[in-house]
């Protein structure tokens, strides 16, 4: 294994519940009505495809730069209270870390969130960031996947993508690498060069070094 790959919302912090309060709550100033059952088409999605949903949900003649702002914003100031690090998602960055594995985050999120987490989780967990601002396509294309490999100088079929969303799952499957998918909001299915479960806590460096094809000669 040349280098593991995280995805942010979901996999390595548990900030779904924090996009559902802020979405609810600019929802509101739109004049609609929020609910899980819509959180659940923007998983693992861009904030433009966020801001372009909740707009036609709600009608809102609000201008999108505007509603994105206040998503940000509203995000940041959320996450500058702390988060919650997903079960066993530290110890397995630290035993990657001790291991000589690169790390690199992956996220769909813009730079300004990911930033955020990454001030309460620890930017020295990881070699490389990838965020939205660093990418022309987001998740579910593997642009954000290609790019963390061409960083970290290392071939995308000899990495492990570990995932929470089906976009995740299609942008690391379509990038070359194995796949570790950990659903949160949304179902996935075990398939060939994907492993499925319910926790990190299931996982340690031997069992993703396993799912790895051996370098060629």
């Amino acid at each position: 294994m040349d280098a593991a790959f995280f995805d942010m919302d979901g996999l390595l912090v548990d900030t779904e519940k924090v996009w559902l309060k802020i979405e609810t709550e600019v929802m509101k100033v739109l004049g609609g009505v929020w609910t899980p059952e819509h959180q659940t088409h923007l998983v693992g999605g861009s904030m433009e495809r966020t801001v372009d949903y909740m707009l036609a949900v709600s009608g809102s003649s609000v201008a999108p730069e505007v509603l994105r702002g206040w998503m940000i914003d509203g995000m940041v100031a959320e996450l500058a209270g702390g988060v919650q690090t997903m079960p066993g998602a530290l110890e397995l960055l630290g035993d990657l870390r001790a291991q000589g594995v690169p790390i690199a985050l992956v996220t769909s999120s813009l730079k300004e969130i990911a930033e955020s987490v990454l001030a309460a989780v620890g930017r020295e967990h990881f070699d490389v960031i990838v965020t939205a601002d660093d990418v022309t396509r987001t998740k579910p294309d593997p642009e954000p996947y290609l790019t963390a490999a061409a960083l970290l100088g290392v071939e995308p079929v000899r990495c492990v993508v570990l995932e929470d969303s089906p976009n995740g799952v299609a942008a690391g499957t379509a990038a070359g690498c194995a796949v570790v998918a950990v659903p949160s909001l949304l179902p996935i299915e075990p398939a060939a060069g994907r492993l499925v479960v319910s926790s990190l806590t299931e996982v340690d460096v031997a069992r993703l070094r396993a799912l790895v094809p051996p370098a060629s000669m």
